[in-house]
């Protein structure tokens, strides 16, 4: 898969990965050669690892362990996917906890508390933000250990087809998480009833439809807040909260400080960094 670091120190490096691999493109076998954690910005793709199959959509991590063989694939989808992918050398592994169990899982679904860093950091990487790769790949990593520890999620036993169906879907929310969506149009457009889309959507992706659909929102609404100035109440519309005290709660939730001081972040406030690691440690 085609890299580009766009930095690198003793400690971590910082790839962003761009794979352009077509639906019916052959498979092969991978090997991670460190503990790495990979942001999904965009695209989609298959994983099969541990003997587990993962499907990963936006705002979902790749989980890398040193010596793991893997296999990605594109069965079902075009255009490729996009990663910002961390790498960390040993000794930081080892503080991350590389012994831990966590290390084996192969993914995470979409989780809010790690996407608003994940935008953070894809806006710095594109020069969007002035805060600093190497602090927002620690916090990222942090915050996922933290997780992650108090999460598990076993295999999808879906069909290929189903499979399918649902990263497809996923895709669609992506592009539309602007308007207002419901159960019964995602299920429609999977060509499936409500509650057998609703099931198998959360067995593929390890979230519910209206899950996935909030966290595209906040990833939306947290890539806007990066990149432009536009006001609070304006983001928040157009990412598809049709109420601004909702999409603030919402926000906060996700990423412990309010829009606003989200927004100053990203300019350089380095004040949420040390906030957040302080809670990790």
């Amino acid at each position: 898969m085609p890299a580009r670091t766009i930095f690198r120190s003793d400690a971590l490096v910082v790839d962003d990965y761009r794979c352009a691999a077509a639906r019916g493109d052959a498979p092969y076998t991978e090997l991670h050669r460190d503990f790495s954690l990979s942001y999904v910005t965009r695209g989609s793709f298959g994983c099969r690892a541990l003997g587990k199959s993962n499907e990963l959509v936006s705002g979902a991590v790749l989980i890398g362990r040193a010596g793991d063989e893997y296999v990605c694939t594109h069965d079902h989808v075009e255009g490729g996917d996009h990663c910002l992918s961390f790498h960390f050398a040993p000794a930081l592994a080892d503080t991350l906890a590389a012994a831990s169990p966590i290390w084996c899982a192969g993914a995470a679904p979409p989780l809010p508390e790690l996407m608003v860093i994940g935008e953070l950091a894809r806006a710095a990487a594109h020069g969007d933000s002035n805060l600093g790769l190497d602090e927002l790949a620690l916090v990222f990593a942090h915050r996922f250990v933290a997780l992650a520890a108090q999460r598990t999620r076993g295999a999808s036993d879906a069909s290929a087809r189903d499979r399918a169906r649902v990263v497809e879907v996923a895709q669609w929310l992506d592009a539309h998480a602007g308007e207002p969506l419901d159960l019964a149009a995602s299920a429609a457009r999977a060509g499936l009833s409500e509650f057998h889309f609703l099931r198998v959507f959360a067995r593929v992706l390890g979230v519910t439809p209206h899950q996935y659909l909030v966290r595209a929102r906040l990833r939306r609404a947290a890539r806007r807040l990066a990149q432009d100035d536009c006001s609070i109440t304006a983001v928040a519309f157009e990412s598809g909260f049709g109420v601004l005290s909702n999409f603030v709660r919402t926000f906060h939730r996700a990423a412990g400080v309010s829009p606003g001081a989200f927004r100053k972040a990203a300019l350089g406030d380095r004040k949420i960094l040390q906030d957040r690691l302080a809670r990790a440690l």
